[in-house]
């Protein structure tokens, strides 16, 4: 008798294995091959846009960069005094890193507080009308801010600052000068502080609402209050995001321009006098007062300061990503 063997796939207790389908019509495959082209042409368009401006302010500063003093004097609108392009960026970025610093030490501390207040003290209701507003704030223009810090807040707070000056008095190797109209580099970052508050608020809060709850839980589980549960846990998991948040509102207060030209009486110097006025003036400021009257090789000069600006900002986040990449395995940003 004869017999022919079976095929492997048709031999008893050995199941057929299922036929594939081809993913030719697999519209939800499709979908998403499209969806990634998108996404990557975005992040792609993202980086173009920011080569460009590079490549336009490089292009345009250039021939400020390579003009002799005589014609920065000339043609270049630098002001009495000044023989290179260096004697205007250099009090201008000061001033610049100066009030943004200023503003971000303000701000810092009232943010995380006014953070771990929502996110670990506040009841619900009041938690969610607290953060409204405080999102409400970063809609303000900075117009707004400008005519506040000017009209109202420059009087009110100049009392402040002649108490302060007066108590500084007793330093031997710093004389305090006091402005009498309260238009001064101080008062201009009271209001940086104010406008960048709202993003640091809202980021911190959300990088505190992610600490794990088990973190939480053990910390007052091993007799830990609530202060101390907040100290070991929460801080910890949510300081690189706090530093994120931080470094979004200095990005903030490096650029902010309307406030600052209407509130700050102008000087450029290399001046630590911040309760005076005629001290310091900031990039963004310098530039808004002056381009619309700039020709020539003054305007280039103006795009040279921007140019400054650009490359601050650049180093700030730059600086930002390197802290938060440092701890991304414990880190709420992340």
């Amino acid at each position: 008798m004869t017999t022919t063997d079976s095929p492997p796939d048709a031999q008893p207790g050995r199941l057929k294995p299922p036929a594939r389908r081809r993913g030719s019509g697999d519209t939800e495959r499709g979908f998403s091959r499209v969806f990634r082209w998108i996404t990557t042409g975005a992040g792609a368009f993202l980086l173009l846009v920011l080569a460009a401006v590079a490549v336009f302010l490089i292009a345009r500063g250039l021939p400020a960069l390579t003009a002799s003093p005589e014609e920065l004097a000339d043609q270049g609108g630098l002001p009495t005094g000044m023989d290179s392009l260096w004697d205007l960026v250099g009090p201008l970025v000061f001033g610049t890193l100066l009030a943004a610093a200023m503003a971000l030490l303000l701000a810092t501390p009232v943010a995380i507080g006014i953070a771990l207040f929502i996110s670990h003290y506040a009841p619900r209701r009041a938690a969610a009308a607290i953060g409204y507003v405080i999102d409400l704030l970063a809609a303000i223009p900075s117009v707004v801010f400008g005519l506040w810090g000017g009209r109202t807040l420059a009087p009110v707070i100049n009392d402040v600052w002649v108490w302060i000056g007066g108590v500084l008095d007793f330093l031997p190797f710093w004389t305090v000068n006091v402005t009498n109209t309260g238009r001064s580099l101080a008062t201009v970052s009271v209001v940086l502080a104010v406008m960048v508050l709202p993003i640091i608020t809202a980021v911190s809060r959300e990088v505190f609402l992610q600490t794990p709850k088990l973190h939480e839980e053990a910390a007052l589980a091993l007799g830990a209050t609530r202060w101390e549960m907040i100290r070991t846990a929460v801080l910890p998991f949510g300081r690189s995001g706090v530093i994120s948040a931080a470094m979004l509102g200095l990005g903030r207060a490096l650029g902010e321009t309307m406030a600052v030209l209407m509130i700050l009486s102008p000087g450029i110097l290399y001046s630590f006098q911040i309760f005076d006025s005629g001290q310091q003036q900031t990039i963004a400021a310098f530039i808004a007062s002056r381009f619309a009257e700039a020709s020539g090789l003054a305007v280039n000069v103006l795009i040279a300061t921007g140019l400054a600006l650009f490359v601050i900002t650049m180093v700030v986040n730059m600086a930002a990503r390197a802290i938060v990449a440092r701890r991304k395995d414990f880190s709420g940003a992340n």
